[in-house]
């Protein structure tokens, strides 16, 4: 199976004993999965196997994993709104929080399971609660804040929809290349952020070049959204490989994990970019 740049699927797909020997036609794929050695359709269901994953699955536990993001970051808005002190709390403990469970997902090959996953989801919610709030209101303010932050769901759902489309089309095809490429963006960008944040620890007071709201920044967000975009269609491909080998059913809790990533820093950079505009 081809490697993916985002280390939850890369990680998911290489899980010893489960199910990382994807083939690449739907003719041998099944019988590749670590749990048998048979495709599922030709063997009886076992004691302790899973059924194999599908595409319901995969809708299922995303829907259930952003519905919980979504809950708990409505809820750290409003308690925010309230105590504007818990905002710091909110998103360095929500941030962080979220960064180690997905480091412990990816090391440790625990993707699959429910509880780190919607742990995830519910640290995530808390830090984009409390940021949603204090990069809007501190930016726009008022009426204004509650537009901004819509138009960035809309605009990430939007995004997140448009690259399904492309990528059920064929339009854009991930190949070993597309991978490498991405890959080494993603890397890029990285090095990149790392020393804005130095910069802006220790000579810049205004968030460093790359966010502090002038065009370079604007630049940056604009090629953080289009990398974001990129990255689902290795997703997408992730996922539909994983379902035609016959991965089990609860890969699909990983699968939710990984897209659930690129949602929030899709989100972020959204949020961030329109705060750009409103502040100009």
């Amino acid at each position: 199976m081809r490697e993916s740049s985002n280390p939850v699927f890369r990680s998911l797909s290489q899980q010893q004993g489960g199910y990382a020997q994807f083939g690449t036609g739907t003719a041998g794929a099944a019988q590749r999965v670590g749990y048998q050695t048979e495709p599922y359709t030709t063997r009886a269901p076992q004691t302790g196997v899973s059924r194999p994953m599908t595409i319901d699955d995969v809708v299922t536990k995303t829907g259930i994993t952003l519905g919980v993001l979504s809950v708990v970051a409505v809820i750290s808005y409003f308690l925010v709104s309230s105590n504007v002190g818990l905002a710091m709390p909110f998103t360095l403990v929500g941030a962080f929080g979220g960064l180690a469970l997905v480091l412990i997902a990816t090391w440790r090959r625990k993707q699959d399971s429910p509880a780190i996953v919607l742990s995830y989801a519910a640290l995530e919610g808390l830090f984009l609660g409390a940021f949603s709030f204090v990069l809007a209101n501190f930016t726009v303010g008022g009426a204004n804040a509650g537009a901004m932050i819509g138009q960035a769901i809309l605009g990430t759902l939007g995004v997140f929809f448009g690259m399904l489309v492309v990528y059920k089309t064929g339009a854009i095809r991930v190949t070993p290349k597309f991978t490498r490429m991405l890959t080494a963006a993603l890397i890029g960008a990285l090095v990149l952020m790392l020393g804005n944040l130095v910069i802006s620890m220790f000579g810049s007071h205004d968030g460093g070049p790359l966010r502090n709201g002038g065009t370079i920044a604007i630049i940056f967000s604009l090629v953080m959204i289009v990398i974001a975009a990129f990255s689902f269609l290795e997703d997408f491909d992730t996922a539909d490989q994983m379902i035609r080998a016959g991965a089990p059913e609860k890969a699909a809790w990983g699968v939710a994990l990984g897209l659930t990533v690129t949602l929030v820093w899709l989100y972020t950079e959204v949020l961030r970019l329109l705060s750009y505009f409103q502040n100009d």
